[in-house]
C-alpha cells in the first residue's frame, strides 16, 4: 500500500484494520520500529491443518526450547494476544445459547405432550432441529459474510436472532393461553377439541420458529468468535466456549430437579414457562453483553460483497459451490464430524431411556401385571435416575473443559519480537506502554497464563512469578498430546463406553459410564471448532495481508461444518427407528435392550470417526515438515 493511498483514506476518516490495535490506538501501516522493520511484514505462521509456507521458511526457525508441535504465528496489530477476560466476554453468548437448547431438549417434549400431542407426532416435530440446522446456519453464515453495515458482520444477526428467540420461547410457553384467549373472543370453548388442535398446530409452528432463531444466533456467534479472536488464540477461545457450554449444560440439567413454579411463581405457573423466561433473560443478556463489549472490524473496509449472492437461490448455490471447494483439511474435519454425530445424536436423546430401562427392569420382572398407571409412575422415577446421570455427565464435561487446555500442547504460538525494546516504566517514563507495543503472548489456557507465555511485564517481580508459573505449567502439559490426538482419543473412549453396554446391567454402572463419556463430549465441543476456527482466521489474515479477501470466510465454512453435524442426525434417526422396529418390546416388559443396540451402533460410528481423524495431519507431528506452497487470491491476482 503506497503512502498516497493511505493519505487519501485517512482524509476520509477511514482506518485500516492494520492501523488500529485492540485498544483503539491508530497506527500507520507504514510505521516502523526503532530498527527500521516495517509492520507490513508478512506474518509467519504454521497451521495444524493446511500448511501454507513460503519460500523463506528457513529464515523463520522455531525458537529453541519450543516443542515441535507448537508453531509461531504473528502478524499485524489485530493478531495481538487478547486477555482471558476478552475471550470470556467474546464467547459469553454461547452460554445463553446452551441454556436455550437445554430448555428445549429437556423440557420441550413433556410440555408438548401436555398439550395433547401424540408421541408419533412429537417425533416428527423434533426433526425441526437437524432440519433447520442444515439449512439455516449456512444461509445465515453466507448472509453475514456479505454483510456490509458499520455495526459489523455478525452482531446484527446475533441481536436480531436473539430477539426472535425471546419472542418465540414466550409464544411457545404461553401457546394454550394465547390460542384460548384469541378463540375465546369468538365464543370458542377453551377445552374443546377444536381449540386443542389449533393449540397443537400453533405450538408446532413456534417450535420451528424457535429452532430457526436459535440456529441463526448460533451461526452468528460461532463466526463472531472466529472473527474477533487472534489466530493463535482460537484454541483457548474455543476452550472458553466449551467451558461456558458446560456451565449452561449444568444449569439446564439441574433445573430438572427444582420446582421452579414454587420458587419463581411470578415467572409462570408451569416448569416450561419459568424456564422460558429464564432462557430469555440468559440469552438476551449474554448476547447483548458480547455485542456491546466486543467491537467488530468495520466490514465496509472489505469492499462490496460478491455480486449475485443476495437472493435465496444464489446463496444456496454458493453453499453448494463452497461445499465442493472446501480446503482439504477442513473437509476432513467435517467428514469426522459426520460420523462423530451419528454416534452422539442417539446418545444424547436416548441415554436417559437406557438408564431408565435398567432401573425398571427388576420392578417389571417382579410385577408383570402392573397397571398402566403403575408403569407410568415407575418410568417417571426411572427418568429422574437418567437425568441424574446426565447431570454427572455435565459436571464431568465441565471439569474436562477446564483441565484439558492445560494438558494439550497449543497448535499455534504468537511469535515473539526479538528486537530489544526498553521498559519505559523502568527508564523513567510515566507513560504506560500501549497495547500494540507489548510482546504478543502465547496462546493461553482459560483461567491461567499459558505454559509458553513470555509476555511483557513491567515489574521484575511479576516476571519472576510468571517464569515460575510457566515452568510449573510446562511440566503439566503432555508433550505428545496435540489437539488432534486428543480428539482421536475421545472417539476411542466413546466407542469403549458404548461397547461397555454389553456388560452393564445396573443403573450405577451406567451412570459411571455416562460420566466418563463426558470427557469425550468436552473434546467434541472444543477440538473441531478450534481446528477449523484457527484455519479460517489464519487464511483470512493471509488474504487481507495480500490486499485481497478470503473466499473461505467464517460464516459459510462454519455453516457447512454445522451441516456436517446436523445431516447425520437424519441417518441416526433412521438407524434408530429400524432398530426399535426390530428389537423394541412393549412398554412395561423388562429387559428391553433396543436402546442398548442403538448406542452400540453409535460406538461403531465413533470408530469410523477415529479413523477419519487419523487422516488429519498436523504439521511438525512427524518430525519436521515439507515445504509446500499455498495460494490465495488478492485483488485480481494470485499470490503464492
Amino acid at each position: 500500500m503506497d503512502r498516497d493511498k493511505v493519505n487519501r483514506r485517512s482524509s476520509k476518516g477511514l482506518t485500516y484494520p492494520d492501523e488500529e490495535d485492540s485498544e483503539g490506538f491508530a497506527q500507520s501501516p507504514l510505521d516502523s520500529d526503532k530498527h527500521g522493520k516495517s509492520s507490513m511484514e508478512a506474518p509467519k505462521e504454521y497451521s495444524p491443518l493446511l500448511t501454507p509456507q513460503r519460500e523463506d521458511d528457513d529464515n523463520n526457525p522455531v525458537q529453541s526450547g519450543t516443542p515441535t508441535n507448537v508453531f509461531e504465528y504473528n502478524g499485524k496489530e489485530e493478531e495481538e494476544s487478547k486477555s482471558h477476560w476478552y475471550l470470556f466476554i467474546l464467547t459469553l453468548g454461547i452460554g445463553g445459547l446452551q441454556i436455550a437448547w437445554a430448555t428445549e431438549i429437556s423440557n420441550g417434549s413433556p410440555y408438548l405432550l401436555s398439550l395433547g400431542m401424540s408421541k408419533s407426532l412429537l417425533a416428527i416435530v423434533w426433526v425441526a432441529g437437524p432440519l433447520t440446522g442444515t439449512l439455516v446456519q449456512p444461509y445465515i453464515g453466507i448472509r453475514s459474510d456479505n454483510c456490509r453495515i458499520r455495526y459489523g458482520k455478525r452482531r446484527p444477526f446475533m441481536l436480531v436472532g436473539a430477539t426472535a428467540s425471546l419472542i418465540s420461547f414466550l409464544s411457545l410457553a404461553w401457546a394454550r393461553e394465547i390460542v384460548g384467549g384469541l378463540l375465546g373472543l369468538f365464543g370458542a370453548d377453551a377445552k374443546s377439541e377444536g381449540v386443542k388442535v389449533v393449540t397443537i398446530c400453533f405450538a408446532i409452528s413456534w417450535v420451528y420458529i424457535v429452532d430457526i432463531a436459535i440456529n441463526a444466533v448460533q451461526a452468528a456467534i460461532r463466526a463472531f468468535i472466529v472473527d474477533n479472536a487472534p489466530t493463535h488464540q482460537q484454541e483457548p477461545a474455543n476452550a472458553w466456549a466449551g467451558i461456558i457450554t458446560g456451565i449452561g449444560n449444568i444449569l439446564g440439567y439441574f433445573s430438572s430437579y427444582v420446582n421452579l413454579p414454587k420458587l419463581m411463581p411470578f415467572f409462570g405457573n408451569t416448569q416450561f414457562k419459568v424456564l422460558s423466561v429464564i432462557t430469555c433473560i440468559a440469552l438476551g443478556s449474554t448476547v447483548l453483553i458480547s455485542s456491546l463489549y466486543i467491537t467488530e472490524r468495520d466490514p465496509r473496509l472489505d469492499g462490496p460483497p460478491p455480486n449475485g449472492q443476495s437472493g435465496i437461490i444464489p446463496i444456496f448455490k454458493k453453499m453448494y459451490t463452497s461445499m465442493r471447494q472446501l480446503p482439504p483439511q477442513i473437509r476432513k474435519v467435517c467428514e469426522v464430524q459426520f460420523f462423530n454425530w451419528i454416534g452422539w445424536f442417539p446418545f444424547l436423546f436416548y441415554i436417559t431411556t437406557y438408564i431408565g430401562q435398567l432401573e425398571v427392569n427388576p420392578t417389571f420382572a417382579a410385577n408383570p401385571d402392573l397397571s398402566p398407571e403403575d408403569v407410568d409412575e415407575a418410568w417417571e422415577s426411572a427418568t429422574r435416575v437418567g437425568s441424574f446421570a446426565l447431570l454427572i455427565f455435565a459436571f464431568t464435561s465441565f471439569a474436562s473443559n477446564l483441565l484439558l487446555p492445560f494438558l494439550v500442547i497449543p497448535s499455534y504460538r504468537a511469535q515473539e519480537d526479538s528486537s530489544p525494546k526498553p521498559n519505559r516504566l523502568l527508564h523513567g517514563s510515566t507513560t504506560p506502554r500501549r497495547h500494540h507495543e507489548r510482546h504478543p503472548s502465547s496462546p493461553g489456557t482459560p483461567g491461567a497464563p499459558s505454559a509458553s507465555a513470555t509476555s511483557y511485564f513491567p515489574s521484575p517481580s511479576k516476571l519472576n512469578t510468571l517464569r515460575q508459573l510457566t515452568h510449573i505449567l510446562s511440566l503439566v502439559q503432555i508433550p505428545w498430546l496435540t489437539l488432534r490426538r486428543a480428539w482421536l482419543l475421545s472417539h476411542l473412549l466413546f466407542a469403549v463406553c458404548m461397547a461397555s453396554t454389553f456388560i452393564i446391567n445396573h443403573p450405577t454402572g451406567a451412570t459411571i459410564m455416562v460420566g466418563v463419556t463426558g470427557l469425550s463430549w468436552a473434546v467434541s465441543l472444543w477440538a473441531p471448532f478450534a481446528l477449523i476456527s484457527a484455519e479460517i482466521s489464519k487464511r483470512d489474515a493471509e488474504a487481507r495481508k495480500a490486499g485481497g479477501t478470503n473466499e473461505d470466510q467464517a460464516g459459510v465454512v462454519l455453516g457447512l461444518h454445522n451441516v456436517a453435524m446436523a445431516a447425520p442426525q437424519f441417518l441416526a434417526t433412521l438407524m434408530s427407528s429400524i432398530v426399535f422396529r426390530i428389537a423394541q418390546k412393549p412398554r412395561g416388559e423388562p429387559y428391553d435392550d433396543s436402546v442398548g443396540w442403538v448406542l452400540r451402533l453409535g460406538g461403531v460410528a465413533a470408530l469410523v470417526a477415529a479413523y477419519m481423524t487419523i487422516r488429519i495431519q498436523e504439521e511438525g507431528e512427524a518430525g519436521g515438515t515439507k515445504k509446500k506452497k499455498t495460494s490465495f487470491r488478492g485483488n485480481g491476482d494470485e499470490r503464492v
